[in-house]
């Protein structure tokens, strides 16, 4: 069972350090959110998220997660802002009390593809990125190694979820417990899963936090990484780039009075 939703590719962007990922994550954020107009966002996924997705590998498994992830919630999105936007006044569609509205589905489209931006740029780095990598960029950057592994680790959280829901479920079925079809099925499935996968991750923290002791995880001591993560000056460059660029997102808007 994989324990990481990590795809081994050896392609140029899961060459790139882990540091820089995050910070250029960071900052498409900081732009996508600070910009308010939605074509930025949109730019933002055509011209840098769906490109990174081809040339990594992971484009097929990257639009197969965001439309599980994302499809419910824009729907949900689109339906109750076009609906029930309090500021909407050009209707496009009445019904009794609810009006389908531009100013409804443009205040949607904002937010919606601000989220789609979020979420597939986040995905993606996921993909890319080993959380070993990660955790030993962080610290040989001078990060304390346990913030280091707070980051690092919810890499790892839905995969080890996902694998130990998946173990219990199939211990419970060898034991006899039957799953019936549909959504009824699945929720009563579920139901017995609850209590041993909160208790089995309870019992995993502990597991964990026991191994990274006898390992003198806490040491102030200076570490040296036994498989050393390669960087370069031009990802340096970026990587003190990346900030004022976000800074820049963050002041225009406000100078020009976009807001």
């Amino acid at each position: 069972m994989a324990s990481t939703l990590y795809v081994d590719r050896t392609s140029p962007i899961h060459a790139l350090n882990p540091v820089t990922k995050l910070v250029i994550l960071v900052t498409l954020i900081v732009i996508v959110f600070a910009v308010p107009f939605w074509w930025v966002a949109a730019g933002v996924v055509a011209v840098v998220i769906v490109p990174a997705a081809v040339v990594s590998g992971c484009g097929g498994r990257l639009a197969r997660m965001g439309v599980t992830i994302l499809l419910p919630i824009v729907l949900v999105l689109f339906v109750v802002q076009g609906l029930t936007f309090p500021g909407g006044r050009t209707a496009l569609w009445e019904w009794g009390p609810l009006a389908l509205t531009t100013e409804g589905l443009m205040f949607a489209l904002g937010i919606g593809s601000r989220i789609v931006c979020l979420v597939l740029a986040s995905i993606l780095f996921v993909l890319t990125t080993h959380p070993g990598d990660l955790l030993s960029a962080l610290t040989e950057r001078g990060m304390s190694p346990k913030f280091s592994y707070i980051i690092s680790s919810t890499l790892q959280l839905i995969p080890a979820f996902q694998d130990r829901a998946n173990g219990i479920l199939l211990a419970q079925q060898a034991r006899g417990l039957a799953v019936g079809k549909g959504v009824r099925g699945r929720i009563g499935a579920m139901m017995p899963l609850l209590a041993p996968l909160v208790l089995g991750m309870f019992t995993d923290v502990e597991e964990r936090a026991t191994a990274m002791e006898a390992r003198g995880f806490g040491s102030t001591a200076k570490r040296t990484a036994l498989t050393p993560v390669p960087d370069t000056t031009t990802q340096r460059i970026v990587r003190w780039a990346m900030p004022v660029i976000g800074l820049a997102a963050i002041v225009l808007p406000l100078v020009t009075g976009a807001l």
